[in-house]
């Protein structure tokens, strides 16, 4: 789990949660009660992984709770909205850190961006396998970076705290998009729910695995908040794009800036990489539902790759990348664009779970959600409040995602018949 959540995010979003917090006591609060709410969500999402165990996740949720013409309509949000919104969101990151190395004037960020997507994509479409560098390796890579930052910033000297001034601000506005950020940098733990079916003792270890990786997880990111915080104060911290770069450079000058920006440059093609190969999933699952999308779910066998499923995603998301560079910030943009989208499928599946054990009161649930419904209630409640802070207080992205999602309700009614209630749940469309 903890290998799954570690990623880029974390050197991109403290920035933009402190831009919409008060104090440097609401901006450690947020990351707090992010992690709460994470370890929530995964309890509940464990409860639901070991009772219906499926390697389709959240398609086989949904397709189990409501029908599967949500499921394929979450499909569709997924390939054209969540998926390709994520691979551009990290390709900013990627270009916002490759721009401190290789200065491409001032759209410099969004061009290294598009660059990555275009040649991961191709390299993919060849059928070249990621990278053989394990999952552990790359987790130790990723914690070694954070931890050497955030040793660099605590140890280092403080910068005077600062209060931003909440004349014509919208409190409420403010704390509900801080929200959206760090949950969206705590993002990845409900992946770790695809190993259920595989782990002897399933309640012991699972309820371990999510207890101690959110522990782990929140200790981390807390230093590393702390530590910006300390560095740059939160007014400092507002106006970086590249916190842990900046960092760097005030210690060791040119060269420390680099060693850092080519560590995340290369953490964040990785996370590009595997996002591109696992996101074409969820248009293979739609070509093999729709008819009339069928080509999207044959595979190249000379190249061992779903072609043209990857290539409809790459140009998706250089469009999202393209219309992000129109934007000032495009990682914030792709943040709007794919949040609303998110959270509506994630509210559904928590709201599965109530469903399930109304109508399954019997069924063997392996692991059971502690303090039920408390947990679920309290998980529940937070995807609804950040459905809301993502529609009323971010800007047309979130609209344009939402627009994309429902120009899909067309592909409703040319869905095959399904031959059996489950048979949409053999067509994953999770990583």
């Amino acid at each position: 789990m903890v290998g799954i959540v570690f990623g880029i995010g974390i050197f991109r979003t403290p920035p933009l949660v402190a831009a919409n917090v008060e104090s440097d006591l609401a901006f450690v609060a947020v990351w707090v009660a992010g992690g709460l709410i994470t370890l929530a969500g995964a309890l509940c999402y464990a409860e639901l992984a070991t009772a219906h165990p499926d390697r389709g996740g959240e398609y086989h949720f949904l397709s189990r709770a409501y029908g599967p013409r949500l499921a394929v309509l979450f499909a569709w949000a997924r390939g054209s909205v969540i998926q390709t919104g994520a691979i551009a969101a990290v390709a900013f990151v990627y270009g916002d850190y490759m721009q401190a190395l290789l200065p491409l004037g001032p759209w410099g960020p969004s061009i290294h961006a598009a660059l990555a997507v275009a040649a991961l994509t191709a390299l993919n479409v060849w059928g070249t396998r990621r990278s053989s560098l394990s999952q552990r390796a790359l987790t130790g890579v990723t914690l070694l970076m954070i931890l050497l930052v955030a040793g660099v910033g605590l140890l280092g000297p403080g910068a005077e705290p600062g209060v931003r001034a909440s004349a014509g601000v919208d409190s409420s506005a403010a704390l509900g998009m801080a929200m959206v950020f760090v949950l969206l940098t705590y993002g990845g733990w409900s992946e770790a729910v695809y190993l259920s079916g595989e782990m002897r003792d399933v309640q012991r270890t699972m309820k371990r695995t999510l207890v101690i990786g959110t522990a782990v997880v929140v200790l981390v990111y807390g230093l590393f908040n702390l530590a910006l915080l300390n560095a740059f104060g939160l007014e400092g911290l507002r106006a970086s794009d590249a916190p842990a770069a900046d960092l760097m450079r005030a210690l060791g000058g040119g060269t420390g800036e680099a060693l850092l920006a080519v560590a995340v440059a290369i953490m964040a093609l990785s996370t590009l990489n595997g996002t591109i190969l696992t996101g074409a999933r969820a248009f293979h699952a739609l070509g093999s539902d729709v008819p009339v999308l069928s080509f999207l779910s044959r595979d190249d066998i000379t190249a061992r790759a779903p072609v043209a499923a990857l290539l409809v995603q790459g140009a998706v998301a250089l469009l999202l990348v393209l219309l992000g560079a129109l934007t000032r910030d495009g990682f914030k943009a792709m943040v709007d664009f794919t949040a609303p989208v998110f959270w509506s499928f994630l509210f559904l599946v928590s709201l599965s779970l109530f469903l399930f054990r109304i109508r399954e009161p019997d069924r063997v649930r392996p692991f059971k959600v502690p303090l039920y419904p408390l947990t679920p209630i309290l998980f529940s409640a937070a995807c609804a409040g950040l459905i809301y802070s993502s529609l009323a207080y971010t800007g047309t992205g979130a609209l344009i995602g939402v627009g994309v999602v429902l120009a899909g309700l067309p592909l409703l009614l040319l869905m095959r018949r399904p031959d059996a209630p489950d048979r949409a749940a053999a067509q994953p469309a999770a990583e």
